[in-house]
């Protein structure tokens, strides 16, 4: 039988914010058309830049990404043989209706970070009955890491065990320069990739870097890759600590895979992970990573090995942290892109999403 896909995903398309994730949509898009699988795209809006113009995007941006595809089928009887799911709340009344209407196979893909110190006690047990009236629609869940994995258990039940497995998220490694230049053992050049959102606890950058001593800020660089509604703040705090020299925000960039090879270690403090493809681009340029113990990062992080760890929130440990790496007391020396290569590349990532379909 020839299948028929339908993948809802509630990511919008932006040209200028090229992702790890629209890399694996292009190259499974790309898959499934050289396997004879037709794939309908469910994206909160179209979008026609760089491979996109090869999709099948069925988009109303008038409402919900659930609501858009629920319209859908119920006009076009499709005969899907499997819905899979991106960014979209797991265990609701959606799945529910999808599995009436259609009875076809379903795939829930969780990307979604927790909180540091968990939900609410509220939330713990409406996902707990949420798990319980909902989760028997889902075939299958899929966890981007480990902790995802976990952490979709933990939220709707150990029952859920025997169906749900961990794929990693990957990155496109050929397209990504790696540094090939000595990494700088003294003042070395530091980026951020990353959301602008309180979440990913830039504002604890900031104040690390404000507690250094002056002779180490002076030469100090800092670049900021992304964009978000948070860049206020962050702004308002650089300007409090006078720290306009060294914080450069560049704003969201479609050329990061040729620039990351320009720094030498990048900093993610961030509160809430699940799986972030801007370490795993980091690691494949070559560029050691610097981040908190949160989702899925001490899965590709060993401390002291290809970057370093450090306490979520701790910035006083995040201080020490920089002023060991910019003195040159602390340095990470081996190709961080071997792993990736290794374990982490778009390739198997795709692979492992075709045998879903099986």
């Amino acid at each position: 039988m020839k299948k028929h896909i339908a993948i809802i995903c509630n990511y919008k398309l932006l040209e200028n914010r090229i992702g790890g994730m629209d890399y694996f949509f292009w190259v499974f898009n790309k898959k499934c058309e050289e396997q004879n699988i037709t794939v309908d795209w469910f994206f909160p809006n179209n979008a026609t830049h760089s491979n996109y113009n090869t999709f099948n995007i069925i988009a109303n941006e008038n409402i919900s990404i659930e609501a858009s595809f629920i319209n859908h089928i119920k006009k076009n009887k499709t005969p899907y043989t499997h819905v899979v799911t991106h960014f979209v709340e797991l265990c609701t009344s959606f799945h529910a209706e999808v599995k009436q209407l259609l009875n076809t196979k379903i795939i829930a893909i969780d990307h979604n970070p927790r909180p540091l110190n968990g939900y609410p006690l509220i939330k713990k047990l409406k996902k707990k009955v949420k798990g319980y009236l909902y989760a028997k629609h889902i075939d299958q869940f899929i966890g981007v890491s480990d902790y995802t994995n976990h952490a979709i258990l933990n939220d709707f039940g150990w029952f859920l065990k025997p169906k749900t497995k961990t794929i990693y998220n990957g990155v496109l490694i050929q397209g990504i320069i790696p540094k090939t230049t000595r990494r700088a053992t003294l003042n070395p050049k530091f980026l951020v990739v990353s959301h602008l959102r309180f979440s990913k606890g830039i504002q604890d950058l900031i104040l690390a870097v404000s507690k250094l001593p002056q002779p180490l800020i002076k030469n100090l660089k800092i670049d900021v890759y992304g964009d978000g509604q948070y860049k206020t703040e962050l702004l308002k705090l650089v300007t409090l600590h006078k720290l306009e020299f060294v914080f450069n925000f560049k704003g969201n960039s479609a050329s990061l895979k040729s620039t990351y090879q320009h720094y030498d270690y990048m900093l993610q403090p961030t509160h809430m992970e699940c799986f972030s493809l801007s370490i795993l681009e980091g690691l494949a340029a070559n560029i050691p990573v610097i981040t908190t113990p949160v989702g899925g990062n001490e899965e590709v992080i060993t401390n002291g090995e290809n970057g370093y760890i450090f306490k979520t929130k701790d910035i006083q440990a995040l201080t020490v942290l920089l002023q060991s790496i910019i003195t040159g007391e602390k340095q990470i020396k081996i190709n961080t892109r071997d792993l990736i290569e290794t374990k982490f590349s778009i390739d198997f990532m795709v692979e492992k999403h075709l045998n879903l379909l099986k």
